[in-house]
């Protein structure tokens, strides 16, 4: 799994590429929740994500967690047909801003 994150202001922006699952969501977590202090915007493009387990949604949903507590938003961009139906499974489409 590799992480991309852009800050632009109050607005970040993370891609995630690879697989995001037991193995990798410790590190994405530790990359991602950090960065979140301040923001109003969190962007997760998943233009190259194969695969997420609930280990990583686990993270994505703490994420949101903070973001609704900092009154931001969440948007999830570019997921693959896989992916999507996680989360349409999961019942998160809305929670994480599903485009």
């Amino acid at each position: 799994m590799t992480v991309t994150k852009g800050r632009d202001g109050k607005k970040l922006t993370v891609a995630v590429e690879g697989r995001l699952d037991t193995l990798t969501s410790p590190d994405f977590e530790d990359a991602l929740i950090p960065e979140l202090n301040g923001i109003d915007t969190l962007v997760f493009d998943l233009r190259d994500l194969a695969y997420i387990s609930s280990a990583g949604i686990r993270v994505m949903v703490h994420a949101a967690q903070i973001l609704d507590e900092q009154d931001g938003e969440i948007r999830t961009l570019n997921v693959n047909k896989d992916v999507k139906n996680i989360f349409n499974i999961t019942g998160l489409t809305g929670a994480l801003g599903v485009e």
